[in-house]
């Protein structure tokens, strides 16, 4: 009994004509030319080489910008602080009642506290001032903690930056003031990026905690704003100076400029998961009767190969 022909899946053989076609030498031809061009077009046109951002650079061009991030990471209000796994405790981003990145925990410990501030702090020799404040903040009640936190809030709308000091005018901060102004002082020494990148050796090439605490503040959001970098301004497929960067990733970008994704909070793990559905629905196209047809149906392969449709009719 002859099996019914199934155009979705049977392939017919193939009685036509056949053309000579040397893929080796295509292949190389190509890669030839490829080759050319891309060389052609580094020297003329090569990445832009920005420099480097250092906390240095940061602190020094913005203090202000330094001194208040510094101090929301000594009272646990940093982005750092408060985003959760790998990092810490946090809250984590939820996909529904899914919370992904507790699923693979505390990797990579950080106490914004203690890393960005207190650390650093410690670290630094013949300082009977510095060293008397963080005996007082270290041995203080919560309470009284957080009574400085309220006054230094309260005062940081009118804090300014004079005679490489950080004036913050309020008496009620306890040792906080004096601490984030010697820590102002490192960061602008040069001496914090050293603190943070050898921490745990001499030779490191570990920036994670330097990121983290440059993304906690605004001078590197605004540096990016200025090279066209930011999430908003579809920053992932760029590259600093407006030159064109990884135009294949404009399917993941795109999520993020349309609601609801844009404004929530969960964004990442949403455009996640709208992705993962995506894939899996383009993966499975082959097997889903009716839509694996439509491209026999429209005809377009006829468009593409009409030299060849054109000989056999």
């Amino acid at each position: 009994m002859k099996r019914r022909y199934r155009p979705d899946v049977d392939v017919p053989e193939w009685t036509g004509g056949h053309y000579p076609y040397d893929i080796l030498k295509e292949g190389t031809i190509a890669l030839v030319v490829v080759l050319l061009i891309t060389v052609t077009l580094s020297i003329f046109f090569g990445s832009p080489d920005e420099p480097a951002i250092t906390i240095k650079a940061w602190s020094t061009a913005a203090p202000i910008d330094y001194a208040q991030t510094a101090f929301s990471e000594l009272n646990g209000t940093s982005g750092t602080a408060s985003y959760g796994a790998p990092y810490n405790q946090g809250d984590s981003q939820r996909l529904g009642p899914l919370q992904l990145e507790k699923w693979m925990g505390v990797r990579i410990p950080i106490n914004a506290a203690q890393d960005f501030v207190l650390g650093p702090l410690q670290s630094l020799p013949g300082q009977p001032a510095l060293t008397s404040a963080l005996h007082t903040f270290q041995t203080a009640s919560d309470a009284t903690r957080n009574a400085w936190f309220d006054a230094y809030t309260k005062a940081e709308a009118t804090m300014s930056f004079a005679k490489d000091q950080v004036v913050v005018p309020t008496t009620a901060a306890g040792p906080v003031p004096l601490m984030i102004n010697d820590l102002t002082a490192m960061a602008r020494s040069g001496a914090l990026d050293q603190a943070l990148l050898t921490r745990n050796s001499f030779y490191t090439t570990n920036y994670t905690q330097t990121l983290l605490l440059l993304s906690d503040g605004t001078y590197l959001a605004n540096v990016a704003q200025q090279q066209h970098l930011l999430g908003t301004q579809w920053g992932m497929m760029n590259e600093t100076g407006s030159y064109p960067g990884q135009a294949w990733l404009w399917l993941y970008t795109l999520w993020y400029q349309v609601p609801p994704y844009s404004q929530s909070s969960n964004g990442d793990v949403e455009v996640f998961g709208t992705l993962v559905l995506l894939s899996a629905f383009l993966l499975f196209v082959p097997f889903i009767p009716g839509l694996r047809s439509v491209p026999r149906r429209l005809g377009i392969y006829k468009l593409i190969w009409r030299e060849h449709y054109r000989d056999q009719s």
